[in-house]
């Protein structure tokens, strides 16, 4: 299809980088607004309200509090028929303490700005299709796409898009990066209060979680290479002369799949067996949804590394070897042909989920990356809903 109502494909994007252009006032604020007022996962009341502000403003209905989640949303526009769902995805959730040290204000707002300009001119060109934007709580530690996946959320879409900042230039403009799988866990200890004094009356549950670290500690030359498991005291008591009746920790993991973080979720609990034994005290043990490993669509990647050399930036493929991070993309990349690309915001190298990085996802450069992010995507969204090719190649990779 080289023309649609006597208009080259090429001019329709034109069409839509000019579109993304015009709102870009309205994104830039809509980035700096959500920045300037972070919140943590499940609790994005008012970022996931502004972004739907913004998208009622541009003139698309829009259901808040998807999947029964209040800080989700979705909006959709229809074409002439049915055809090919193309969704972005947006993420606005902040890191407690460290405010926007992932830039999840430029995940929603590229998600934004590219459902806006592609549904508009989708709509002018009268082809058959959907265009979506879903908003997707709490992905810092919370899984929340798994909580949508279960809730039917993404049900009817056929493909997911959706890109995420970095730093270090263009050298870190990365395509098909993969991402381990991650899981939360909470352990609790219930012991028995006494005075210092004559500690052999109590039971000492901080002592049973600090087990639990020391046998993960002599566990570790066991791991798996991709195996992480990183934990914090969440409550060691209130006093140092008062036996603890109560203590608590909490461990984030990491693993090549979801399947080896359930074997390390079964290895800790043994730990916490392990404690209770020695100690006395019992232990309850709690973990969230599972963030999966990540398959992102290589036929998908290549179109949007076409569609931003375009724009003037150039994507590199990284090394599948390096150990990355994780994200709930991974559940949705397992169930349809996502894509979660990143695009740098700063030249510096600047560790993630920092506090510089806060800093610089609300400067200059992550502004512009705000609106060349939104552009790409909405290319590629429009090339998933032309080009049969293109789509039949992302469902045999995904398939495969």
């Amino acid at each position: 299809m080289t023309e649609i109502k006597g208009i080259s494909v090429d001019e329709w994007k034109k069409k839509i980088c000019e579109e993304a252009e015009r709102l870009r006032p309205q994104l830039i604020q809509l980035s700096h607004s959500i920045h300037d007022e972070p919140e943590i996962g499940f609790q994005e009341f008012k970022s996931s309200a502004k972004i739907c502000d913004f998208l009622e403003k541009q003139g698309f209905e829009t259901e808040r509090g998807y999947c029964d989640l209040p800080t989700s949303f979705k909006a959709v526009k229809k074409g002439t028929g049915k055809g090919p769902v193309v969704a972005f995805l947006a993420e606005y959730d902040a890191l407690r303490g460290v405010g926007h040290g992932c830039g999840h204000n430029v995940i929603a707002t590229c998600a934004s700005g590219a459902f806006a300009s592609l549904a508009k001119i989708f709509v002018e060109m009268g082809i058959a299709g959907e265009v979506r934007i879903i908003g997707t709580p709490a992905e810092e530690g919370g899984a929340g796409k798994a909580i949508m996946l279960e809730r039917g959320g993404f049900d009817g879409v056929d493909f997911a898009l959706m890109i995420h900042p970095t730093c270090g230039g263009e050298s870190r403009n990365y395509i098909n990066r993969n991402g381990r799988a991650s899981g939360s866990l909470t352990i609790s200890f219930t012991g028995q209060s006494a005075h210092s004094s004559a500690p052999a009356t109590g039971i000492n549950a901080l002592i049973a979680a600090i087990s639990v670290f020391n046998q993960i500690d002599m566990m570790r030359p066991t791991f798996d290479p991709q195996d992480n498991i990183n934990g914090i005291v969440t409550n060691g008591g209130a006093a140092a002369n008062i036996i603890p009746a109560s203590a608590g920790c909490a461990f984030c993991l990491r693993a090549d799949t979801m399947k080896r973080i359930e074997v390390l979720i079964d290895l800790i609990k043994t730990c916490v067996a392990n404690a209770e034994r020695l100690t006395g005290a019992k232990g309850q043990v709690a973990w969230d949804d599972i963030s999966a490993e990540r398959y992102p669509s290589r036929p998908m990647c290549q179109a949007f590394k076409d569609n931003m050399h375009e724009l003037g930036i150039e994507m590199t493929w990284p090394d599948p070897k390096k150990q990355y991070g994780s994200s709930d993309i991974g559940n949705v990349s397992i169930k349809i042909p996502a894509i979660h690309d990143y695009l740098s915001i700063t030249d510096e190298e600047i560790p993630p989920l920092w506090m510089p990085f806060d800093k610089a996802a609300a400067e200059p450069t992550a502004d512009e990356i705000c609106i060349k992010g939104a552009q790409g995507l909405a290319m590629t969204g429009l090339d998933l809903l032309l080009d049969e090719s293109l789509r039949q190649a992302a469902a045999e990779y995904h398939e495969k």
